[in-house]
């Protein structure tokens, strides 16, 4: 046996129970990397207030609290808005329940001939083996249940806390991780960093804006149809449609369809025509103004982005995927060198008269080229 085979066969041994190790790690953290993420987008975005409230004299703890509360407030008012709703549907559902039966039934008797009577039929209901079941199983998951909401809040806890700690000790954290790298390293994290917190800001705040404007101009329309809780109704689709990826605007308008429906079907169809004229109006005139200046990036390399965020990691993928692919572009184009385009002829050609000259920026100087109609050009020393 040669000497170097037990070394090699330990070593092998060693390096497969290493990846085991790290894989099992990997997974049993998942849940907290994923929160760290979401934390430090959450922070990036918010350094520009902690930011100019630290210029103003304040310092990082406090503006981040002040922030914090107030990106809190706001939350807590959307929710509560959407509760009272949703609550308050729920309730007159439940009060016309017997009054819908009575009507299903009174329509079954009468199509069908029969002789089905309300009230020995939810007797029956509430005694059959099914119902007695499905109670049993609700009863013994509500440790389950509990658990998930307590889970959830500690979740949402973890996520303030780091979002806390990456906002108010953002440049203590990059000074940190400077000092372990070189001059030339360091001028290229702070570039990152800072491209990060821009595109990354202007992504939630263009957001913002744009779900404000659409919260007004659809609580307007929705009080002038008629439509009940139409301030509710307007915050919910100026949230939703702005801030849910992909299907926001699906989700967006069906909640005001379904409440209008209720009140008058025609309502329902002038909802739904207002909600697509009102998303071309932000597609081609509203969006393209308020982004231009903070995440200029293709409408369909963001849906491609949101899709490849939910195939890898789900709702927090989708969530994060844009203001990401929003800060590798502008990363690459801080770095990528750009040239002017050379004017070509023949097929994709724009030159009359037979030949189009062009010019291209590079290393090398100037160069013009010149192309024949429906040939290959030749190329000349400028």
């Amino acid at each position: 046996m040669p000497r170097w085979l037990p070394r090699a066969l330990v070593l092998a041994l060693a390096l497969l129970a290493a990846f085991r190790i790290l894989t099992w790690a990997f997974h049993q953290t998942l849940g907290l990397l994923l929160n760290v993420l979401i934390a430090f987008f959450l922070a990036l975005a918010m350094e520009p207030p902690v930011d100019r409230l630290a210029r103003l004299g304040m310092r990082r703890g406090p503006a981040t609290a002040l922030v914090g509360l107030a990106l809190l407030i706001a939350g807590a008012g959307f929710f509560a808005a959407l509760g009272s709703v949703v609550a308050d549907q729920v309730t007159r559902i439940v009060q016309n329940l017997p009054a819908y039966i009575g009507d299903v039934v009174g329509w079954v008797n009468a199509t069908f001939h029969t002789d089905v009577d309300v009230g020995r039929l939810s007797t029956d209901l509430l005694r059959s083996d099914w119902v007695r079941g499905h109670l049993s199983t609700g009863a013994q998951s509500v440790w389950g249940i509990s658990a998930t909401v307590f889970g959830g809040l500690f979740q949402l806890l973890t996520i303030a806390l780091f979002t806390f700690y990456f906002a108010a000790d953002g440049p203590r954290l990059r000074a940190a991780l400077c000092s372990v790298l070189p001059p030339a390293r360091q001028v290229e994290v702070l570039r990152a960093w800072e491209i990060a917190v821009t595109k990354t800001g202007g992504y939630i705040y263009s957001r913002a804006l744009m779900a404000l404007v659409s919260a007004v101009a659809h609580y307007v329309f929705f009080q002038v149809l008629g439509v009940p809780y139409a301030p509710a109704l307007g915050i919910w689709v100026g949230v939703v449609s702005q801030f849910v990826p992909t299907v926001g605007t699906y989700l967006a308008g069906a909640l005001p369809m379904l409440i209008a429906f209720t009140a008058n079907p025609w309502s329902a169809l002038w909802v739904l025509g207002f909600v697509v004229l009102y998303q071309q109006f932000e597609n081609y005139l509203l969006q393209p103004r308020i982004t231009a200046r903070t995440v200029d990036i293709h409408p369909a390399v963001a849906f491609g982005s949101v899709i490849a965020g939910t195939a890898l990691m789900g709702v927090i993928g989708a969530l994060v995927a844009v203001p990401a692919t929003a800060t590798l572009q502008g990363f690459l184009g801080a770095y990528v060198k750009h040239y002017e385009l050379a004017e070509t002829t023949g097929a994709t050609g724009t030159a009359g008269g037979g030949a189009g000259a062009g010019r291209a920026a590079g290393s090398g100087g100037r160069r013009r080229f010149r192309g024949r109609r429906g040939g290959s050009g030749t190329s000349r020393n400028g």
